[in-house]
């Protein structure tokens, strides 16, 4: 099977093309506020490079949130067009769960966190098996660190931000185990696939929009 790998939900762009069960050419770059100017270009060297045609692809991994919400959209509106013109399906990924998936540490705890601005963040907390102990949320570093204190076995923290907490590695993705852990999950049609923002834009919380609206 091929895969295109996208995640494009950080100032990263991550990307992988996996053919026959193995990644054959990669992409971890950051390129911040120019990700929309590049993200296409580097996923066409990554293809030019590994020798493959995106119409081998047989479906699409991308990474649909949370995290920063331009960056989301880069994403899921290029995997979408990929999908949509080589017909191909897509199945989604959030970006805490390919963190966690990502520890080179072996401890009961694996905690993602991307940093959401003024004291909040988006967050879980996975045991050893992958399993939600605290489910994918945004809340404040704080009741984060209560949670965290209240664990009854090691923990490693996974994140790129500088947060101010312990037990900290740095995310670099493992794209073997992320691909291999969701090659044979749900595939979608490309039009069921949506941004996994967590809260509300700065526009709606401006207009008093509710988050269940």
């Amino acid at each position: 099977m091929k895969i295109l790998y996208i995640d494009t939900t950080t100032s990263y762009l991550y990307g992988a093309l996996w053919d026959e069960n193995k990644v054959v050419e990669s992409v971890s770059t950051k390129l911040d506020k120019d990700l929309s100017v590049f993200t296409l270009q580097k996923i066409k060297e990554m293809f030019e490079k590994a020798n493959l045609e995106p119409s081998s692809i047989d479906k699409i991994i991308v990474v649909n949130g949370p995290g920063s919400f331009t960056g989301i959209r880069i994403g899921v509106t290029i995997a979408k067009v990929y999908a949509y013109s080589l017909k191909k399906k897509i199945t989604t990924i959030s970006s805490l769960q390919a963190m966690a998936l990502s520890t080179k540490k072996n401890v009961e705890y694996r905690i993602p966190i991307i940093d959401a601005r003024r004291g909040y963040v988006y967050a879980a907390i996975y045991d050893k098996d992958n399993m939600p102990i605290l489910k994918e949320q945004y809340l404040s570093l704080q009741a984060l660190l209560c949670a965290i204190e209240n664990l009854p076995g090691d923990y490693t923290v996974i994140t790129n931000d500088q947060t101010e907490i312990e037990n900290k590695e740095e995310y670099s993705p493992n794209y073997d185990r992320i691909i291999s852990t969701y090659q044979d999950q749900e595939e979608l049609n490309p039009h069921a696939v949506n941004p996994i923002y967590l809260k509300l834009t700065e526009a709606e919380e401006k207009q008093g929009v509710s988050s269940d609206d």
